[in-house]
């Protein structure tokens, strides 16, 4: 596993060995940052990012490679918070973060009254845990977390859907790749 692009490119990310974490595969990652940046390489700069479920920290850190100013990464695991640490140490990278070591649902609650408004929310909770797709898509569609511009992502296996709506977050877009699935939400203007 490596970050894909931008300012720490080609560097490698550890795992935990077995079952125990699923990190999303680099190419469905470069698949992801490549629609989000869509040719634009300056597009992420700057932007506020939550990592939901949030395992090795390989998509948050691709965010803060590509320009993010802020990345909360989300991880109830003890094991891997420690690993998202190490591997943002292993990088150099020592600010544009924030490691929350709670369950999901409960950083949802707490994040907005922060003042904090993400430009992405990245959403991947273990497959087999699909209640917490409906769960954690729900809450950020009543959150004051997500603007209009804003962009959940939800990555999911292909035989499962979590759904097209949540209140006024709709899904705009679905990307089939192999066995998993990347599933796009943003709010409905009102």
């Amino acid at each position: 596993m490596r970050v894909i692009a931008g300012k720490y490119r080609s560097q490698r990310l550890q795992s935990l060995p077995g079952l125990e974490l699923r990190p999303t595969a680099d190419r469905l990652r470069e698949t992801l940052f490549n629609v989000l940046t869509a040719g634009n390489p300056a597009a992420l700069d700057g932007t506020v990012w939550v990592d939901l479920y949030a395992g090795t920290g390989a998509v948050g850190i691709e965010a803060i490679s590509r320009g993010a100013s802020m990345v909360h990464f989300v991880e109830l695991s003890e094991r891997a918070v420690l690993l998202i640490r190490q591997n943002l140490a292993s990088l150099g990278i020592d600010r544009s973060f924030q490691i929350l070591k709670q369950d999901s649902i409960r950083a949802l609650r707490a994040l907005p009254s922060t003042n904090i408004t993400a430009d992405f929310v990245f959403l991947d909770p273990p497959y087999e845990m699909e209640e917490a797709y409906r769960q954690a898509l729900e809450m950020l569609s009543e959150s004051g977390l997500l603007r209009n511009e804003s962009i959940v992502i939800a990555e999911h296996q292909k035989k499962f859907s979590p759904g097209e709506t949540f209140g006024s977050l709709r899904r705009y877009r679905k990307l089939v790749q192999g066995d998993a699935v990347l599933s796009f939400y943003q709010l409905a203007p009102a």
